[in-house]
């Protein structure tokens, strides 16, 4: 059974919409004879009924063994109602089983900006689901400029490799569906380097949760073993603040160390009265080998000061961005250098590189400029980002062609793409049906 049918001269219906999402009543389908409806997935002979639970819905005449939305558990039907009115409880519009113009995906819940633009699906996944096949289907979600929320029932592996809920089917009739896990706040007090920190899940009523994934108010982020959960701006800025003290404690560490080592070799030099040279020479690479390790602590706290605002406008931490640098080295295979954040280039942070040394360092790429600067953007100048969640932000503000490198500092995977301007989806394309994976 499904949410949606298709009429030849009405066009899409919604049992969950009071006008059918098309103006007219259930009474104009439901026990009317001779009316025909087909399923916007196989194109089978379809009716309107109320089920048990009052809900309404539409069912094939001969249930086919291969078309998705005929073999959906009750389950699976009841989660993506609920779904459905939890974005339209939050203020926005939900259509239910909706799929995209090329029919690479259909959404069981697309929701839509105050502009019509598709922006978030929402996924009831009951079934297995592989990692990398809820990485692929998420990446094809945003090459399409759509984010992704999916929701499952249980535990499963693929809930650590993207954006996800898992929710608590109601144990009484009327009471609420709840999320159990993948909403995160991070927790540390006192906030000094003795204080106990971490991440910690939160439950809620999934109502909650939606409308906060729905108004940007929580966002994905990736924790450091790469487990991916949503969480808000102002618990990612804290965890990069723990981390930069991390940083700095440990920098300081090493100057301490390089210190003691000085400290020995200078009492070994007054020791070794024979060899006097030999020892003062050690010393002199002590010496040298403290003055470095300050320095490059120095160089360490300067620099991540200089970053504090760009790491906050990218919405990485101190850890992520020491990875990031790494990766763009290892890809481009030449010297990089980091100029300042550029206000004509969208405040993303300069990149500059050089071939051979000797030669002038030349503007490379930009990281993470703000999508709205896009507009005049210039065609070869390279876009760095550090994730799909960015690649989406960017094809859906691209208004012309655009270099972008995604460079995943979690997984040290690297990917190229040329972005066209995305034209925006007619209401006949979304009703055309897709073959699903």
């Amino acid at each position: 059974m499904g949410f949606t049918a298709v009429h030849a001269d009405w066009g899409r219906l919604d049992a969950s919409l009071d006008d059918l999402g098309c103006g007219r009543a259930w009474q104009d389908v439901h026990r009317v004879e001779g009316l025909r409806l087909a399923c916007p997935e196989c194109g089978g002979r379809m009716f309107a009924r109320v089920s048990s639970r009052r809900a309404r819905h539409f069912y094939h005449h001969q249930r086919p063994p291969d078309c998705e939305l005929a073999n959906e558990s009750p389950e699976h039907h009841l989660l993506k109602l609920e779904l459905a009115m939890a974005a339209r409880a939050a203020g926005f519009r939900a259509e239910l089983e909706v799929s995209s113009a090329t029919g690479n995906w259909r959404a069981d819940v697309l929701v839509f900006d105050e502009h019509g633009r598709a922006f978030m699906a929402l996924e009831a996944q009951l079934s297995p689901m592989t990692p990398d096949d809820a990485r692929m289907r998420t990446d094809r979600y945003a090459r399409d400029g759509v984010g992704v929320c999916w929701v499952g029932l249980q535990g499963r592996p693929w809930q650590r490799a993207v954006p996800s809920l898992r929710v608590k089917y109601p144990e009484e009739r009327g009471a609420g569906w709840t999320v159990r896990h993948g909403l995160a706040r991070y927790t540390w007090a006192p906030r000094t380097l003795a204080g106990k920190a971490g991440w910690d899940h939160i439950t809620c009523p999934l109502g909650d949760a939606i409308r906060w994934i729905l108004q940007g108010r929580v966002h994905p982020h990736a924790g450091p073993a790469g487990t991916v959960w949503w969480t808000a701006p102002a618990y990612a800025d804290l965890a990069a603040a723990r981390a930069r003290l991390e940083a700095d404690a440990d920098a300081a560490a090493r100057a301490r160390a390089a210190e003691q080592a000085r400290q020995s070799d200078a009492a070994r030099a007054k020791t070794a009265e024979q060899d006097r040279r030999p020892a003062a020479a050690h010393a002199s690479a002590a010496e040298r080998r403290l003055q470095e390790a300050l320095l490059q602590a120095q160089e360490r706290r300067a620099e991540q000061e200089r970053l504090a605002i760009f790491l906050e406008h990218a919405g990485m931490d101190a850890g992520v961005w020491a990875a990031f640098t790494r990766l763009v080295r290892t890809v481009s295979g030449k010297t990089v250098e980091y100029g300042g954040q550029s206000p004509a280039h969208g405040n993303g942070l300069l990149v500059y590189s050089r071939s051979h040394p000797g030669r002038e360092f030349r503007l490379a790429g930009v990281v993470c400029p703000d999508p709205a600067a896009l507009a005049g953007w210039p065609a070869e100048l390279t876009i760095l980002v550090p994730s799909q969640t960015w690649l989406a932000r960017i094809q859906a503000a691209a208004r012309t062609p655009l270099k972008v490198a995604v460079l995943n500092p979690t997984t040290s995977h690297c990917t190229f793409s040329r972005i066209r301007p995305q034209s925006p989806v007619s209401p006949q394309a979304q009703a055309r049906p897709e073959n699903r994976t």
